[in-house]
């Protein structure tokens, strides 16, 4: 099998998703080699090297994007960073796998959506929680009919961040400018499972708050302005005519940081999870047996789990699902991030306006 030949973008020897996340799953998946690495600061290239057993480090985004050893470019910096990192990797003719959100607000997805399909160009978005292996299970699950008509359906989730702490390297994520926030990151990627599974929203309505009008930096005690909603609450009903609720809370919680219940005419469905997003928590999943019966755990298919021959924790192991589902073409791709950041751009402004949304 021939290898795709990965570059980097976001690499980091002390911190960083790539490295938690997507440097462990192509380090062990079939198909998949890391050719280089980008690296703006000289004195890292060493460590860099040594740290990652790559020795093709390049110094920065446009080098990167012209290496004839790269087909495949992995934008995962500050999202404030993405717009010009995946244009210059498309305008190079190189595939592209973006971390979630792909730009920072609707009209750069939008340029680099439509960038790409002008380039004849491949982008891949890193919208995880629709790929974990519960995910596409209960998908298929209800689609077969197992539940019945599905009537209404309810989540809700912790930010993780975005609450009384904030570590310094996401003090950025708290200025609504940067299109990091609560409602981009971990509400969007909830949404997406959400849409994923049950279908879109055919109007919405949404309530935003900013409850905490400050937050404290981890390391060093500083406290800033939280300048981005902590609380974000969507109401409306789905293409099919369920009814859906998502009510995402900054921080994380001693009670419930995340549960979605799917309530159908012969049977429900719950999912639940440690934090907010399930690329990073495991979710378990409780069925209902039978017409009506009681609520009993489910295991998920071995047939769903992509990577299960590959040893990989489950943070890598989520990032690698997305890798297997490029291969065989079923990987969420730029256009359905760019549904998604529509789906956002409606909530906002269903939250401004007062008003109902459609984002179809």
């Amino acid at each position: 099998m021939k290898k795709t030949r990965i570059g980097i973008i976001g690499a980091n020897p002390e911190r960083g998703w790539a490295s938690m996340a997507h440097i462990p799953a192509l380090k062990s998946l079939p198909g998949y080699e890391i050719s280089a690495l980008s690296n703006r600061n000289a004195a890292n290239t060493e460590i860099l090297s040594k740290t990652f057993g790559v020795a093709n480090i390049v110094a920065g985004s446009e080098e990167l994007a012209k290496s004839p050893d790269v087909d495949m470019i992995l934008v995962a910096i500050r999202v404030p960073l993405h717009f010009d990192a995946v244009r210059t990797a498309i305008e190079n003719g190189k595939s592209v796998f973006s971390e979630w959100p792909l730009g920072k607000n609707l009209q750069e997805t939008e340029k680099l959506t439509a960038l790409a399909e002008e380039k004849n160009v491949k982008g891949y978005i890193g919208l995880q929680s629709r790929s974990v292996p519960a995910i596409r299970f209960i998908k298929d699950y209800i689609d077969q009919g197992n539940i019945g008509e599905v009537l209404s359906t309810s989540m809700i989730g912790s930010g993780i961040i975005y609450g009384e702490f904030t570590p310094k390297a996401n003090d950025y994520t708290v200025d609504p400018v940067n299109g990091a926030g609560m409602i981009n990151v971990t509400f969007g990627n909830a949404a997406d499972a959400l849409c994923y599974v049950l279908g879109e929203f055919s109007e919405l309505n949404a309530t935003t708050a900013t409850r905490r009008a400050t937050t404290t930096i981890v390391e060093d005690g500083d406290i800033i302005p939280m300048k981005i909603a902590d609380q974000v609450a969507v109401t409306g009903k789905l293409l099919s005519g369920a009814v859906a609720s998502i009510h995402f809370r900054g921080g994380m919680f001693p009670g419930t940081n995340f549960f979605w219940e799917i309530n159908g005419t012969k049977g429900d469905i719950q999912i639940s999870a440690a934090g907010g997003s399930l690329a990073v928590f495991e979710p378990e999943i409780r069925i209902s047996a039978g017409l009506n019966g009681p609520m009993e755990p489910t295991p998920v298919p071995q047939s769903y789990n992509l990577v299960s021959d590959y040893g990989l924790d489950y943070i890598p192991a989520s990032v690698g699902q997305n890798y297997m589902l490029i291969q065989s073409g079923e990987a969420p791709t730029f256009e359905d991030a760019l549904l998604r950041h529509k789906m956002i751009d409606a909530v906002e402004k269903a939250a401004r306006d007062g008003s109902s949304q459609s984002y179809l």
